[in-house]
Formats: C-alpha cells, sequence, structure tokens
C-alpha cells in the first residue's frame, strides 16, 4: 500500500511538471520598484514591471488589482504570445499620503504562476502649506 502511495506521488507530481512546462508562464525582470524620494506636489508617479512570457502557449492577463485606490496597474488585454514581452504598467499617486509606502500590485495569469506580486515603494515629502 505504501508503494502505491508513493506511485501515486510521483506520478501527480510528474503530471504536473509536464503540463507547467507546457503553459503560459510569465517572468518577471523585476517585481519590485523604488521610486526613492518623491514630492507630493509632483503628482503621480509611474513604473513598468516588464515581463516576458516564458511558457508554450499564449499568456493572457486576466486581471490586475492594486492593495489600495492610490495605486493604479494597466495590462495588456491581448495575448501575449511565447517569447514575446509586454508590460504592467503601475501609477502611484502621493497627493495626501507623505512618508514611506510599500504597495502591492496582483497580477492574475492564465499561466504559472498563476499570481504574480509586483511591489512599488518610496517615501513621500509632504508638499507645502
Amino acid at each position: 500500500m505504501k508503494r502505491l502511495f508513493i506511485a501515486f506521488i510521483l506520478l501527480t507530481v510528474s503530471v504536473a511538471v509536464a503540463w507547467s512546462q507546457e503553459s503560459a508562464q510569465a517572468t518577471f525582470g523585476s517585481r519590485v520598484h523604488d521610486f526613492g524620494v518623491i514630492k507630493e506636489e509632483a503628482g503621480p508617479v509611474t513604473t513598468e514591471f516588464e515581463f516576458t512570457n516564458t511558457g508554450k502557449k499564449p499568456l493572457l492577463i486576466i486581471d490586475a488589482t492594486a492593495s489600495c485606490g492610490c495605486t493604479r496597474p494597466e495590462y495588456p488585454t491581448k495575448p501575449i504570445k511565447p517569447g514575446k514581452k509586454g508590460k504592467v504598467k503601475v501609477t502611484y499617486s502621493p497627493l495626501g499620503r507623505p512618508g514611506a509606502f510599500r504597495k502591492t500590485v496582483k497580477v492574475r495569469t492564465n499561466g504559472e504562476p498563476r499570481t504574480a506580486t509586483l511591489i512599488i515603494e518610496g517615501t513621500v515629502t509632504p508638499g507645502k502649506k
């Protein structure tokens, strides 16, 4: 019985590995961006997280959600072919938010991994009153 259980586990792992190699895969160059010190009165700041579909099937970004309303993600809505690149653009609004910040954007895809977490951080200096 123990051998049968071990054989079942090995088979399951093998199938999972084989399947993941045949799916889409979002590979990000970096998942963290530090804006450094930004001025509140300068307005919104933007960065782009570039990724490559390193899988064997077209990659779809299902959605991207930010951890707060001060952060707005934009993402491609068309499939990214294997070997091609795409970008997730993230804009942060510092107005009324002096001090250090660390925000996340969850990117859901049809590939592996299903969810990628992107992080933006920095420090906002207060505007003049």
